[in-house]
């Protein structure tokens, strides 16, 4: 293969690759509020929102069990969680659309471990790692209120 040739076959891929590797929540709709989606437009990356609930524990969901709702997937362990889910998703899912809680108080977006989490007054908040959601845990009401008022101006918060 000629050095031009091979140069087109990497700008190719690269460019390929670049519209792969863009993240779902940049195809969401841009009036509401981002949802923290992998790769695979999964929310919470798999784990069932319900069993944070009902269970007190991170727990993955799986493929058979699976609910849409404002545009994410969501996975659940059973078919019971999953129903729980559809008759009330505002409930389950996530505040500040899965997104670090403590990142959204701070005022930017970032990703979370879903086995960094708590559940505060009946919503799941996540974290980013075990570190930060320790850091969250010592002034919850705190963060919550700063995270809460940027959320609300979610357009402006920096995306990690």
């Amino acid at each position: 293969m000629s050095p031009v040739s091979r140069r087109r076959l990497m700008t190719a891929m690269a460019s390929a690759y670049a519209v792969l590797a863009v993240p779902p929540v940049e195809a969401q709709n841009q009036s509401k509020p981002p949802i923290n989606l992998d790769g695979a437009g999964l929310a919470i990356k798999g784990y069932d929102p319900v069993a944070y609930f009902t269970l007190g524990a991170p727990t993955r969901g799986l493929a058979q069990f699976t609910a849409t709702h404002d545009g994410a997937t969501y996975r659940f362990a059973s078919a019971e969680h999953k129903a729980k889910f559809e008759q009330e998703p505002a409930k389950y899912v996530p505040q500040y659309g899965g997104y670090c809680a403590y990142a959204v108080a701070k005022g930017y977006t970032a990703a979370v471990d879903p086995t960094a989490w708590q559940v505060v007054g009946d919503k799941l908040y996540l974290n980013y790692n075990a570190a930060v959601a320790k850091t969250w845990a010592g002034d919850i009401g705190g963060y919550t209120k700063s995270a809460d008022a940027n959320w609300t101006e979610w357009p402006k918060l920096k995306r990690n």
